[in-house]
This record gives C-alpha cells, sequence and structure tokens, in this order.
C-alpha cells in the first residue's frame, strides 16, 4: 500500500514537472563596441571634403550602413571617429548621436593650434558626448607647432577630453612623448600604429615607439586598420589572424589586456577585407585570452579610455 501510495504521488509530481514549462538560463548578451567608424553624407547640399568622389568611399555612410554589417557580428555601440576638417561637422556627429543611442561618443576634428581652438572646445566639451578629438601624429611633432600643441593638449586635458592620434610608424614614439608631456591626457593611438603590411619587417621606430607609448599609463592603442595595411588587391586581405600576428604580438606584449581596444575603420576597412573579416580576426585573437581578456577588448578598455556614458 505504501509503495502505491509512492508510485501515484510519484507519477503526480512527474506530469506536473512535464506540464511546466522549462525555464532554461540564457547567457547575457555579451557588449561589443567599435571605437573607430567614420560617418558621412555626400548628398548634404554642402558635400564632404572627404571622401573625394573619385573613391568607392564616396557614399551616404550612416550608422545604419554601419549596422547592417556590424550587427550581425554583435557589434552594440561605436564611438565615431570625425574625419572632416570642417568645424561644423562636429555638431553634425554630434547632431547624428543625438538622434541614436548606438553612438557612444564624438572624436571631432579640431586644430589645436587654430586661433577658435579655445572657443570650439568650451562649445563642443559642453556636450557629454564629444570625448575628444584626433590629430595627425605628423603635425604634432612639428618643431614650428611644438608650442601650440602643447598648450592646446593642455587645454583639452583640462576640459576632460581624450587625443586620438593617428599617422605613419613614428606615431607610438610621438605618442609616447606627448603622453609624458601632458600626463593628465588620454591619448589613444589609431591603427596600430600604422606599421605597414605583417607580413614584411616592421619599423624599428614602430617598435621601439610602441614600446615607448606602453610605458605612459595613459597611452591606449586601437587594434585596427589591419586589413588596410596588407598589400595586394583590394578587398582581399587575409582571413587568417595568424597573418597579423608580428603586429598584434608586440602590441599585446607591451600594453597587456587593459589598455587595447577594438575599431574597425569602417568603411576604410573595405579597402581591405569585409567587416565580418576585420572583426573575426580579432576575436579569434583575443577570445583565445580568455572571456574577461576579449570582454575588456571589446568593451570595458573602451569606457576606460574615452569615459562614454551609458546612454538613457
Amino acid at each position: 500500500m505504501i509503495n502505491r501510495r509512492r508510485f501515484l504521488r510519484n507519477a503526480a509530481l512527474a506530469g506536473t514537472a512535464l506540464a511546466a514549462p522549462v525555464l532554461q538560463a540564457t547567457s547575457p548578451v555579451r557588449r561589443k563596441i567599435d571605437c573607430h567608424t567614420h560617418f558621412y553624407d555626400p548628398t548634404r547640399p554642402e558635400g564632404v571634403p572627404w571622401p573625394g568622389k573619385d573613391t568607392p568611399l564616396y557614399r551616404r555612410v550612416l550608422p545604419d550602413d554601419w549596422m547592417e554589417v556590424a550587427g550581425p557580428r554583435g557589434i552594440t555601440d561605436t564611438v565615431v571617429v570625425e574625419a572632416s576638417p570642417w568645424v561644423e561637422d562636429n555638431q553634425f556627429l554630434l547632431d547624428l548621436a543625438a538622434k541614436d543611442k548606438r553612438l557612444l561618443g564624438i572624436i571631432g576634428n579640431l586644430d589645436p593650434v587654430s586661433l577658435d581652438f579655445a572657443a570650439n572646445v568650451k562649445r563642443f566639451a559642453a556636450n557629454p558626448l564629444y570625448r575628444g578629438i584626433r590629430i595627425s601624429s605628423a603635425r604634432a611633432a612639428d618643431p614650428a607647432n611644438a608650442d601650440a600643441y602643447d598648450a592646446g593638449l593642455k587645454l583639452l586635458a583640462a576640459a576632460g577630453l581624450v587625443l586620438d592620434i593617428n599617422g605613419g610608424p613614428a606615431t607610438p614614439g610621438i605618442a609616447a612623448a606627448l603622453a609624458e608631456k601632458h600626463p593628465d591626457l588620454t591619448v589613444i593611438i589609431n591603427h596600430c600604429g600604422n606599421p605597414g603590411d605583417a607580413a614584411t619587417p616592421l619599423p624599428d621606430e614602430w617598435k621601439s615607439g610602441i614600446t615607448a607609448a606602453a610605458a605612459r599609463k595613459n597611452v591606449f592603442i586601437k587594434v585596427s586598420a589591419l586589413v588596410e595595411g596588407v598589400k595586394g588587391e583590394p578587398g582581399t586581405a587575409p582571413a587568417d589572424p595568424e597573418y597579423y600576428r608580428p603586429v598584434i604580438d608586440p602590441i599585446w606584449n607591451a600594453f597587456g589586456p587593459d589598455r587595447l581596444i577594438y575599431g574597425s575603420n569602417w568603411p576604410v576597412s573595405d579597402r581591405g577585407a569585409a567587416y565580418g573579416t576585420v572583426v573575426g580576426i580579432v576575436e579569434a585573437y583575443f577570445d583565445e585570452k580568455g572571456a574577461d581578456v576579449s570582454d575588456k577588448f571589446f568593451a570595458k578598455n573602451s569606457r576606460a579610455a574615452y569615459r562614454w556614458q551609458e546612454r538613457a
């Protein structure tokens, strides 16, 4: 009798379990931030100063266009870099960002030696989405401009803004010198410091510059523009991450897990390979180092560098 009761009770419990919905634990959505995109619209009445009409880049490129290629790869947000030298195009990007929460921050284009630099910094820094400016490393290293640049960068740091810096393989060394002069300024090297094709001997000035830049704790570096450095037919850069290790390994060894940032350089990256290839290369490289390192690379380090705020 006892066994019969136990059997009936167990059967009832089993029936209840079958009737109830099965709730499976789901992993949290992984955040991936692309910290180097360019948006522009040649169809505006005033047109655009970049890119030129003789290039495939000359087309309307806006956030939804980027998300079409980035979204399927799990990319969720971006920090946009302004390539136009027109001052009002800084506002163009801020206006885009005001309408699109996927844009976490804007890196503008202002000349630190211009007479209206201080006024423009004050104007744009009033918007928390404005996170800094990008400059040319060659111009920053010009002795004729050195004092003016230093004055401008002090003002930038005082405003709580960051400095992206781009140029040739001398860029990491120049970034290191600027970071030493301005310890309160966050300096972010673009495009791995542009060492060239990973399959060719890399410049000594780039190697020494990477070491010098990594020694300054206020310097970050974007692992971006890898495929654009490849020599060969446009759009045919290798997808194998091993091809790019000669560039990424020295950066990883010097900077470690806390100061490397993902950037695609889209749509310029299309010259080398499709967006899926661009993100796939770095996904493979950093995922093999563990989820914590990969999450830092794709999201957490960008917040430490750019100090962007969550969009409400």
